[in-house]
């Protein structure tokens, strides 16, 4: 969008009453930043943006109800001439035999929202409702202010790495190619003729900070991160991992006035922190990003007094007398009381040499949130079964021009939830491709093509495109082994798994190991890194909730023995 051009605030009802109160309410509210459009007939929608001069729409609200029973089909038909808008039904308060239509439309993705029109002027929740689609609207198109800025190769490992990490942190950034025209000018304004790429500008800091290639812990230190712990400190409980389990648990803890250090060697939300959409979380019936999730959880946990201490990887634990031990990255130790191990887990390598060799070049791990504005123009193979893979998937076909979504078994049914394959069904640029597998690839700056075998016939084929692959999970246990009891796939053995035949805990006390209590008394496991763990966001914030539950009977016991 030219600068200082608005986009436009699409109204289309043959409701007059609905009409005229959006319409009041919109240019009351947004008519300084945005074009106001309103009209009974869709086939006037077309005229009008001419007459302001195209200009790019951000929303499209249509009726639907007993003025506009075709409302859907006239919300699609115009969305298609404006792909880039969020598709928005807008309905009376009281009609709810529009429910049934709304909630299938936004299952098979042909809806963003839906709205109950204004009754009153100055309707409060209609505007918070709005409010939040714009806010979708601006984050898909990117853009605004930048708190920071990065200059870099876009397919230099550590220039993805860091746009990540910091979009993840929900940190307003900018990313802008080094031999670009625009890349040019930010590093000809700084004092550094020959600097080491990516360039890291922290705008909102009076003096500019200019980092060049930074490591992780410069960044933090940059960001104020760098928190020093007082090393003789004991906490009531340590949590290791910020994913859904471990802000569930830290938020429970410290509201509960539990002194909480809070470890996390990434950015907060784990793997579900890079999922775009998550559609099945209670409480958000139009759905919530995983990075505004774990962000909310975040700040929710540190308001209630959590210490959080980031970009330090946990690399040992040792327990004695009582208390518990836990090694880090940098040197340091930390103490607790109880610990809460919720690692997660990452991302599954695919084991092809050709392949590894090309991550970040056209082979993405996980979502890759970040990445898929650039695929503007390819073709995105999507490797992988589960939810994470299907909402992976629809993200990237808001940008790809199509996606093929490639799996091993005979169909999603078993893997995938049946709102995700739905939508996957219903989107005309993608495709789910069945009993097939990449083995190997080729390319040298970027991925050229890989090979995909047909697991029933053996037959390879060579295709184009990039790869963004989600095949599963392996926890984040190898610091562990030794210390704690886990499955033979490394995840963390707990309660009535411990008494499992073949398993020997060493188990020291007379009472048997609480649910979630590992090997070790007073060292629980949460979420992801649990075996038999249900591998869900709202499950994992439960367990790590329930954690807490045990982390006060173990302290209650610990305290009746030292009286």
């Amino acid at each position: 969008m030219a600068e200082g051009a608005r986009a436009a605030l699409v109204v289309v009802t043959r409701d007059d009453a609905v009409r005229t109160a959006v319409t009041r309410e919109l240019e009351r509210r947004y008519g300084a930043d945005y074009a106001v459009l309103s009209r009974a007939a869709p086939a006037e929608v077309a005229a009008g943006l001419a007459a302001q001069g195209d200009p790019p729409v951000a929303v499209l609200l249509g009726g639907l109800g007993q003025d506009d029973p075709d409302g859907l089909a006239t919300l699609r038909e115009l969305h298609g001439a404006s792909p880039g808008a969020m598709a928005v039904a807008l309905v009376r308060w009281g009609a709810w035999d529009t429910a049934r239509p709304i909630f299938e439309a936004l299952t098979i993705g042909q809806l963003d929202r839906w709205l109950i029109a204004p009754e009153e002027p100055g309707d409060e929740e209609f505007h918070r409702l709005f409010t939040e689609v714009l806010e979708e609207w601006s984050t898909r198109q990117g853009g605004g202010f930048e708190a920071v800025r990065i200059v870099g190769d876009r397919w230099a490992p550590r220039s993805q790495h860091l746009r990540d990490q910091l979009n993840r942190n929900r940190i307003p950034t900018g990313f802008y190619e080094a031999g670009s025209p625009e890349g040019r000018a930010v590093l000809a304004g700084l004092d550094a003729p020959s600097p080491r790429l990516p360039v890291v500008v922290l705008r909102f800091h009076p003096e500019r900070t200019v980092l060049q290639d930074p490591t992780d812990l410069e960044l933090a230190e940059a960001f104020g991160l760098f928190e020093r712990l007082d090393p003789a400190a004991v906490y009531d409980v340590v949590v290791v991992g910020a994913g859904p389990a471990g802000l569930g648990a830290s938020v429970y803890a410290a509201s509960e006035g539990l002194s909480t250090l809070t470890l996390e060697a990434d950015a907060a939300g784990g793997q579900a922190g890079s999922s775009s959409l998550i559609r099945n979380y209670p409480g958000f019936p139009t759905g919530i990003s995983g990075n505004r999730l774990a962000f909310s959880s975040y700040q929710q946990a540190w308001a209630f007094g959590t210490t959080f201490h980031f970009m330090r990887y946990a690399q040992g634990l040792d327990s004695a007398d009582g208390l518990h031990r836990i090694a880090l990255s940098d040197g340091t130790t930390v103490c607790g009381r109880t610990v809460i191990l919720s690692l997660g887990a990452s991302w599954r390598r695919i084991g092809v040499p050709e392949l590894e060799a090309l991550t970040g070049r056209g082979v993405f791990y996980g979502a890759a949130v970040t990445e898929a504005p650039a695929m503007h123009g390819r073709h995105v193979h999507v490797v992988g079964g589960g939810n994470s893979a299907g909402q992976a998937a629809v993200h990237l076909a808001r940008y790809a021009d199509r996606v093929s979504v490639l799996v091993r078994r005979p169909g999603l049914a078993e893997t995938m939830s049946d709102y995700l394959v739905r939508e996957l069904e219903a989107l005309p640029n993608v495709d789910i491709r069945t009993r097939v597998q990449v083995v190997g690839g080729s390319g040298t700056d970027f991925l050229e093509s890989f090979v995909l075998r047909d697991v029933d016939t053996g037959v390879d084929t060579r295709e184009e495109g990039v790869l963004f692959l989600l095949i599963g999970s392996e926890p984040r246990t190898d610091w562990l082994k030794g210390s704690l009891a886990l499955d033979r796939w490394g995840f963390v053995l707990t309660g009535t798994a411990l008494q499992q035949d073949g398993v020997d805990p060493g188990w020291p006390l007379a009472r048997p190991p609480a649910l979630l209590e590992t090997s070790t008394p007073g060292v629980f496991a949460a979420g992801d890194v649990r075996a038999g763990s249900v591998k869900r966001v709202a499950s994992a914030v439960g367990e790590g909730a329930l954690a807490i539950t045990h982390v006060h009977a173990h302290l209650a016991a610990l305290r009746a023995a030292a009286t």
